[in-house]
């Protein structure tokens, strides 16, 4: 819906909005505040790369009660820049009588490998006492769920009722479904794919090289610097924001509208500056380019065969959950889950104004599909 009148004048100066300082790096790091986070060692943890990562944290967050058999554990795989923390970005989701229901279930959410909210990642410190920054080895989903399990044998949990994940959590709850099928009952793929796409890896290359080209990354080595590379993560979080949403809703929030301020600026504009801002107080530039490239070398069918092979090999429940205005992770990526995995559950399509980021406000759908999950899940035991 465009509104009315606002014609900027040919001349007009831009002025940039008078915002806050921002941090080198919005990760947390040794020595802050834990907040609600617990930390466990899983030890050294060889890569698909075959490097080794040495030394390896993994800071998470529980909810409920592990029964006496440990057979109630539910593990969420949180997307790119989500965490532990389910309840600040998942709402209304985890806790009494919720979809996650904390009176039946134990609720695990781990930081992924290669993150920046205290398990071990660029901004760690490395064994030599430096951060590890442009040292930090490259990862790939595989990676990550390697380290789930790990984690996971280091709390005694051999088997949860569901693996449940949007986005890059979609990612790791599918290849849990292929790596260790019989540690998960059933697994819920959320706004997520079998593979990344040519459009997904067009768009997170521009990302990738916003946050390269920042003269403040100094090659990922910015930690001990005053300034970060926090311009290049802007323009990569503006860029993946629009990819996350609708034109039809940024349309219909922001029209032809220009902010009601000195700067110059339009509306939709100083909404994507407010989430990039927002994004550099609790992110980090290296962890953003990591997990872009965790999305990027996501495939199932790698070294397996084929995707199509691969998921007419899986066992397991899978129930696919879409978003019908999705532009990033589109339903026919989902269908195709439907479609060939013998044991998938018939497409869950929500019906959303929101694009991708659907899974994280449509909380009714969402939930109801979880809920339908973790009964396909109880259901193998």
């Amino acid at each position: 819906m465009h509104t009315e009148g606002h014609v900027p004048s040919p001349n007009r100066v831009f002025t940039p909005p008078v915002t806050p300082e921002l941090p080198v790096t919005g990760a947390w790091r040794d020595g802050d505040d834990p907040g609600e986070r617990r930390f466990i060692g899983i030890g050294d943890l060889q890569l698909e790369s075959v490097e080794v990562l040495p030394n390896v944290t993994i800071a998470y967050q529980t909810w409920g009660t592990l029964n006496a058999d440990k057979s109630n554990a539910v593990l969420i795989n949180h997307a790119l820049t989500g965490w532990s923390d389910v309840p600040s970005w998942w709402p209304s989701m985890v806790g009494p009588g919720m979809p996650f229901d904390t009176d039946r279930y134990f609720v695990v959410c781990p930081n992924v490998i290669g993150g920046c909210q205290g398990s071990t990642g660029p901004s760690s410190i490395a064994p030599d006492g430096r951060p590890w920054g442009s040292r930090f080895p490259r990862l790939t989903a595989r990676d990550q769920v390697a380290a789930e399990v790990a984690f996971s044998d280091a709390l005694g949990i051999d088997r949860y009722v569901l693996s449940v994940g949007p986005s890059l959590g979609g990612m790791r709850a599918l290849e849990w479904s292929v790596m260790h099928p019989d540690r998960v009952g059933a697994v819920c793929v959320i706004g997520s794919g079998c593979a990344a796409t040519g459009d997904q890896i067009g768009t997170a290359s521009i990302q990738i090289r916003a946050i390269k080209t920042d003269p403040h990354f100094c090659g990922g080595d910015y930690y001990e610097d005053p300034i970060g590379p926090v311009e290049g993560l802007g323009i990569a979080r503006r860029i993946a924001h629009l990819t996350y949403r609708t034109d039809y809703e940024m349309d219909m929030r922001f029209g032809h509208g220009l902010q009601p301020d000195s700067s110059g600026r339009w509306s939709v504009e100083s909404y994507l500056d407010h989430q990039a801002a927002k994004l550099a107080k609790r992110f980090d530039a290296n962890t953003y380019l990591i997990l872009v490239d965790v999305m990027n070398s996501h495939d199932i069918g790698r070294g397996r065969g084929g995707v199509e092979a691969v998921l007419q090999s899986i066992s397991v429940p899978i129930q696919p959950v879409a978003i019908d205005t999705d532009r990033l992770f589109p339903p026919s990526l989902q269908q195709q889950i439907s479609d060939l995995a013998p044991n998938a559950q018939e497409l869950i399509t929500l019906h959303s104004p929101f694009g991708h980021d659907g899974f994280l406000i449509e909380v009714e759908g969402v939930g109801n599909a979880v809920r339908h999950s973790l009964k396909l899940g109880e259901a193998r035991k």
